[in-house]
């Protein structure tokens, strides 16, 4: 019973994602604490190194966990396109852009029965997304920008309203990425307003 109000008393002071070095500050055997505190149902493993304080705080959303895994980090492609509603499918890939090197298929994770998968990008193309309540998150148009570059093609394009992409924006940040995209995101723009005359 003492041993178990001691796990919880330290729980308390871990955040609701943590990582293995975060607990060597609350606890002096890390290990065995991890260990102890994962048998008795009060954490949950994630990856290697990283979990839940589940039993304390609960369970945190697919967003948060992706972010979290492999920092720096923010999401994109289809999973970015969906929450502006821009893609009106629901993907099951959350696509987590990272500059972390430890990335590929057999790097994915799945949560909550949605796959977590990790592209890393170059710095330079390390831009375009906002934070928010432990969530990065691409703007539309880096997540589009992004779809082209890391997977070469747009999904399915009756499921896209691309109204909602700013343009201008869309234009300024393929300046960013290699001329091939830069060619594809323009044919998204209408024709200048001679041609449709």
């Amino acid at each position: 019973m003492e041993q178990e109000k001691a796990t919880l008393k330290r729980l308390r002071h871990l955040p609701r994602l943590f990582r293995t070095q975060d607990v060597r500050k609350v606890a002096p055997h890390a290990a065995v604490f991890l260990s102890r505190a994962h048998s008795n149902g009060y954490i949950e493993r994630l990856a290697r190194g990283s979990y839940i304080n589940s039993f304390l705080k609960g369970m945190p959303g697919v967003e948060e966990v992706a972010c979290f895994l492999k920092p720096p980090a923010y999401i994109s492609c289809e999973w970015a396109l969906n929450r502006h509603g821009i893609l009106l499918q629901a993907p099951r890939v959350c696509t987590v852009v990272t500059l972390h090197p430890a990335v590929g298929r057999n790097r994915r994770v799945t949560y909550q029965g949605m796959v977590i998968e990790f592209s890393r990008i170059a710095p330079r193309l390390f831009c375009g997304f906002t934070h928010q309540d432990g969530v990065s998150m691409a703007s539309p148009e880096k997540a589009l920008l992004d779809v082209l570059y890391l997977h070469g093609d747009l999904p399915a394009h009756d499921e896209l309203d691309l109204d909602r992409i700013d343009k201008d924006e869309l234009l300024n940040l393929s300046e960013l990425y290699p001329s091939t995209i830069q060619n594809t995101a323009a044919s998204f723009l209408p024709p200048p307003e001679h041609l449709t005359r």
